[in-house]
């Protein structure tokens, strides 16, 4: 814990030294200072922790291996406008307000264009297949593979849930419930608040057991 708590204050620190000098972006491309690119930031920063491909290790941190290029501009905004006040968000996302948008299209590209998120080896959930694929219609719960495709794939501006973490599914799946803290997926947030919690476990296991196996 302790480890991860200096981690968290080590990567802020350099995350705000990396990206402070954006605020004057535009006053310094007369001096010949240009913002870190993108992929700079994904090598020298955000590797810390989501790792150099988007192969995360730590469940505290999501996968964006192959993640869809447009759900992570949309997440990256929401970070850069303190769009999302999560926990996780503000503790480790808050020093990125000044990213531009050339940043954050270089980066959704990077992360979007790498090998998709690999799986765990774990045996797949039934009832978790059974939620994902059909819903729950006697408790309301329409079935997540309308939004997130047969395979758990995504499209657009929804994201890839194969191969996720199931923890940080978990971990989500909470936040939906806590709807003042996710400014988007209105559809999750009602699925979110049906699903009982053992439920949402089946679901989660079931999506990380997705994909290509490690």
């Amino acid at each position: 814990m302790k480890r991860t708590l200096h981690q968290a204050h080590w990567v802020l620190a350099l995350c705000v030294a990396m990206l402070t000098g954006c605020t004057h972006s535009n006053e310094e491309a007369g001096q010949g200072t240009s913002p870190m690119s993108g992929i700079a930031m994904a090598d020298q920063v955000c590797a810390q922790c989501h790792g150099l491909t988007g192969e995360s290790i730590s469940p505290t941190f999501p996968k964006l291996a192959g993640q869809q290029k447009e759900y992570l501009k949309l997440q990256l905004a929401d970070f850069k406008n303190h769009g999302r006040s999560d926990k996780t968000g503000t503790q480790y996302m808050w020093g990125f307000t000044h990213l531009t948008p050339t940043q954050i299209a270089e980066l959704a590209d990077y992360f979007s264009t790498q090998s998709p998120m690999k799986a765990d080896a774990d045996t797949p959930d039934a009832r978790g297949e059974l939620i994902f694929r059909q819903g729950v219609p006697g408790a309301g719960i329409a079935q997540c593979s309308a939004c997130h495709g047969a395979q758990g794939q995504g499209g657009g501006q929804v994201p890839r849930l194969a191969g996720q973490h199931a923890a940080y599914l978990m971990g989500q799946i909470r936040l939906f419930q806590r709807t003042e803290q996710h400014p988007r997926g209105d559809l999750t947030q009602q699925v979110a608040h049906a699903l009982a919690d053992e439920d949402a476990e089946s679901v989660a296991h079931y999506l990380a057991s997705l994909g290509t196996k490690k």
